[in-house]
């Protein structure tokens, strides 16, 4: 870091990741402030700060942070012979992200479609309403043929992945049924070797055993998200330490500088 950040700052954090704050504290060299977030009987969320000297805040979200330069260094970095990898749109909504990735690593892309059945969450959601009735048959008299059902496309893969390390690129891993469907094609179709690799992974309900018995080789996410517990149950998850990025945004914050060198110059290493 090109200048040491003041020594007023206190860094306040909550309750979910205590171990990231204690990281991001460190590198910048600033103590971390007391803060208790808990929940009224009411199920109102209420946050106590115990240092009655702060006198303003400034937040850095991670919800939509820009961790590409770390993952994009993992490939380089972490990935044997990485130069034979393609990129993989795991749908064809996501295929503007694998091109990004792409781009940069000057690697060729694939494109998964077809009918891919996405997280029992993603079809409560509203996004495939209204429902499917259970019949929509009408008794209109003999002859009148009745509406045919609605064939599927099947998955199929466009782009070259025969003999090629697949990696497929996501903000967010959470139920991997789909990434272990789309592996599974993309194994079929001569993939020798699968990662996927996302931002923030929540890897919630059984995603490690689903991990653990699928083709996919890797799955490389930061440390956005505690994921110990899954990590323990799944060798085949990594984890790639972003503290020394949010240290930067916030000193780069404080000192009033360019944010844009974060996606230019930040690597994994101080």
């Amino acid at each position: 870091m090109d200048k040491p950040v003041s020594s007023d700052i206190v860094l306040i954090a909550g309750n979910s990741h205590p171990e990231l704050a204690n990281l991001i504290a460190n590198r910048l060299g600033v103590k971390h402030g007391g803060c208790s977030v808990y929940h009224k009987s009411n199920r109102e969320t209420m946050v106590e700060i115990g240092d009655s000297e702060i006198q303003g805040f400034f937040d850095v979200p991670v919800d939509n942070l820009r961790a590409s330069p770390f993952l994009l260094q993992y490939i380089q970095e972490s990935i044997p012979d990485y130069h034979n990898s393609v990129i993989v749109a795991r749908n064809p909504g996501s295929a503007k992200k694998a091109t990004s990735y792409a781009e940069r690593l000057r690697l060729g892309i694939a494109v998964i479609h077809g009918e891919q059945r996405e997280a029992e969450s993603d079809m409560n959601d509203g996004r495939y309403s209204p429902p499917a009735l259970a019949s929509r048959t009408m008794e209109v008299g003999v002859g009148v043929p009745m509406h045919p059902a609605k064939e599927k496309p099947p998955i199929n893969v466009v782009g070259d992945v025969g003999g090629r390390i697949a990696i497929m690129v996501d903000d967010m891993i959470d139920d991997v049924q789909s990434y272990v469907a789309a592996a599974e094609v993309l194994k079929e179709r001569g993939a020798y070797k699968i990662y996927v690799l996302a931002t923030h992974g929540l890897l919630s309900s059984d995603a490690p055993r689903l991990i653990e018995e699928s083709p996919i080789d890797e799955v490389v996410v930061t440390n956005t998200v505690p994921h110990d517990v899954q990590k323990m149950q799944c060798p085949k998850i990594k984890t790639v330490d972003i503290s020394i990025l949010l240290a930067e945004a916030i000193r780069r914050i404080h000192n009033k500088e360019s944010m844009s060198y974060l996606f230019k110059n930040v690597t994994l290493e101080d």
